[in-house]
């Protein structure tokens, strides 16, 4: 009996130990024609590669940054290859485990307790949202759309004075598990709005004639496991039939040329694009959800993260929308706003000619469904953290991208029917 004991108790230890990842190295290469391109796409062939930029092999082209994770076993073969080839690269991340280490450089104020300036964890999210119901009532609600495979609960905060139906803005982060910074805005867009009603003329006008709808993590479950056990993980923690890897990309997983796009029909690779167009709960619900609000709803803003670009539509086709125009103006503005605080660079343009062609995206699905001003912001940096932006610098990405925000609201307010 013992014996048996002691067995299971070395099993479920197994099973719950966190991924670590020791002297695994993040590269970065730019090949300088279809030749290089290829050479990497057959490297991705052997080697097991995790792309940081772009999603997946099939987008790498020439003259685009590829950067990607590799184990410190591989990174020799990684070398030679490129070496052989005279291709110029360079090792972002020497010592992944490191990095992801050092994110964690902002002390806890009091340990434990939810803070703008930290990674927040989910408990500590969803104890946060019932605090800010609390604390203004008169201003936030809380609306549970649904629940993730796991059971747990999708929550979306209503933010905006108490009262009849206007015209609103549905914001979502946290698509993608890893990437961290992209929750950490949602929260940071409720504190400052409810914060500076009353003291900031702009602010004030937005929460009296507009309504935000906000939720702060569509990929509960993924973030979840991006905490817990795996920290390079991106999508979420569905079951695939006839496949032992776990997931679906929820980004490719919207009924938008959902099929378009090659290699998203392998369940194990991280832009899998899932059985069915909404397959997924999670992507079921938003979508319920802004469909039973689509009178209401005049934009759709996405939070991603990394390279600092502003995407709107398309990402399945370069053919451009018929509001190109005014969408390109948009954009332009709203990254010139967000680099007057520290002069942070954004490029902007439509998704499918601005960083990569992708299929199912839910900034294409909603503007198909009629909102005509969808804009996905990637996030800072530009691949010297990628995915582990240090916690220092969650301030300065929230405060310049909050300017960008109230200008594209401000827009919504002024120039939609």
């Amino acid at each position: 009996m013992k014996f048996f004991l002691l067995t299971v108790v070395v099993s479920t230890t197994l099973a719950t130990a966190p991924v670590r990842f020791d002297r695994e190295k993040i590269f970065r290469v730019t090949p300088v024609d279809e030749k290089e391109a290829r050479v990497l796409k057959d490297l991705a062939q052997i080697i097991e590669l995790d792309f940081w930029y772009p999603d997946a092999t099939h987008d790498v082209a020439a003259n685009m940054t590829v950067d990607f994770r590799v184990s410190e076993k591989e990174s020799q073969t990684i070398q030679s290859t490129l070496e052989q080839h005279k291709m110029n690269y360079e090792i972002l991340i020497h010592d992944l485990q490191e990095e992801i280490e050092k994110q964690f450089d902002v002390k806890d104020e009091v340990s434990g307790r939810h803070s703008y300036g930290k990674y927040n964890d989910w408990d500590k999210i969803v104890s946060w949202t019932e605090k800010m119901v609390a604390k203004h009532p008169e201003m936030v609600s809380r609306i549970k759309i649904g629940s993730t495979v796991e059971d747990n609960p999708l929550y979306v905060l209503k933010v905006g004075r108490k009262g009849k139906e206007r015209k609103a803005i549905f914001i979502d982060c946290g698509i993608h598990a890893r990437e961290w910074v992209s929750p950490a805005f949602c929260q940071w867009f409720v504190y400052q709005a409810t914060k500076s009603y009353g003291k900031n003329r702009i602010m004030t006008k937005l929460l009296d004639r507009m309504t935000f709808y906000v939720l702060p993590v569509v990929n509960v479950d993924g973030y979840i496991w991006s905490w817990t056990q795996n920290r390079m993980w991106r999508k979420n923690r569905s079951k695939n039939q006839n496949s032992t890897c776990i997931g679906t990309d929820l980004n490719r997983n919207f009924d938008v040329s959902w099929d378009s796009s090659p290699n998203t029909n392998d369940p194990c690779q991280e832009v899998y694009r899932g059985p069915a167009p909404e397959s997924e709960k999670e992507t079921k619900a938003v979508t319920n959800f802004i469909r039973s609000h689509l009178n209401s709803i005049k934009a759709y803003i996405t939070f991603h993260s990394y390279s600092q670009m502003l995407l709107f539509p398309y990402g399945y086709t370069s053919k451009l929308p018929p509001n190109h125009s005014d969408l390109l103006k948009v954009a332009r503005i709203a990254t010139d706003f967000l680099s007057s605080r520290y002069e942070t660079h954004y490029i902007y343009g439509p998704i499918a000619s601005t960083i990569y062609p992708t299929s199912g995206s839910s900034l294409d699905w909603a503007y198909d469904l009629g909102i005509k001003h969808t804009f996905a912001f990637e996030l800072r940096d530009k691949g010297k953290f990628g995915f582990l932006l240090p916690e220092s610098r969650i301030k300065p990405t929230c405060k310049e991208t909050m300017l960008s925000v109230k200008f594209i609201a401000k827009y919504i307010l002024k120039n939609t029917s």
